[in-house]
């Protein structure tokens, strides 16, 4: 499987954020996924932090099944298996396991497992795979990590994440060895608890802007976030 050439891995390419998902409830999981779309962003990664994870995504893809939606925190094959079967679109993990990523290979589902070294990331290139999340990115140099990185990596994608916030997301999305970046910042847990949907909508949008006029200033926009729908975005895999 070449995870680079899935819908996926496009939908991260054009849109660049990851939105970064806590759901204790899985009753609100329509809503926030309406308010991700309401803001221009068809994306989420259903976190498995909590015991209702696997039926807030179940939830999503049943009532808004426009939106790329995945799984994250995903630690072992078991795992892997529980969100393929709930309709999981991708894996993210925190770490490299190579069993799961083994497995969703086979499955042909896209995985993006975690890295925070030189090493584990000549162990994921062992697999194939050249786009990777990078976490926890604050904790390990931010931005001046990244750039050191494109020295011995220059051919690896990342997907930094941890840390990550509104004030500095653009930073790590000007370097050229970055994807996407994932953060919780558009939809923290207190406001999806708090069903404060209209305001995750309007931060969704303010970083769905932010995305678009970084790229028309640096590429005219070429592979940054869409204003448009997901479904006129559905590539085959």
């Amino acid at each position: 499987m070449n995870v680079e050439a899935t819908s996926t891995t496009e939908a991260l390419r054009r849109w660049r954020i990851i939105p970064v998902i806590v759901i204790e409830d899985p009753k609100n999981a329509p809503s926030v996924a309406a308010a991700l779309l309401a803001g221009g962003l068809p994306i989420a990664e259903i976190t498995l932090r909590t015991k209702g994870a696997l039926e807030a995504l179940r939830r999503i893809k049943g009532e808004q099944p426009e939106m790329f939606a995945g799984c994250g925190t995903v630690l072992n094959v078991a795992q892997a298996k529980e969100v393929k079967a709930a309709g999981a679109e991708f894996v993210i993990s925190p770490g490299f396991n190579r069993a799961v990523v083994d497995y969703c290979l086979e499955q042909e589902l896209p995985v993006y497992p975690g890295v925070a070294t030189a090493s584990e990331i000549e162990m994921v290139l062992e697999t194939g795979l050249t786009l990777m999340k990078l976490w926890p990115i604050e904790t390990l140099g931010g931005i001046q990590f990244l750039e050191l990185l494109q020295g011995p990596f220059g051919g690896v994608q990342f997907n930094p994440s941890g840390g990550v916030t509104a004030q500095t997301f653009e930073k790590y999305l000007a370097l050229k060895n970055v994807t996407a970046v994932g953060g919780s910042w558009m939809a923290p847990s207190d406001w999806i608890t708090g069903k404060q949907f209209d305001r995750i909508a309007d931060a969704v949008r303010q970083t769905v802007g932010k995305v678009n006029a970084l790229g028309a200033r640096t590429n005219g926009g070429a592979n940054f976030a869409r204003p448009f729908g997901a479904r006129e975005i559905r590539l085959s895999p």
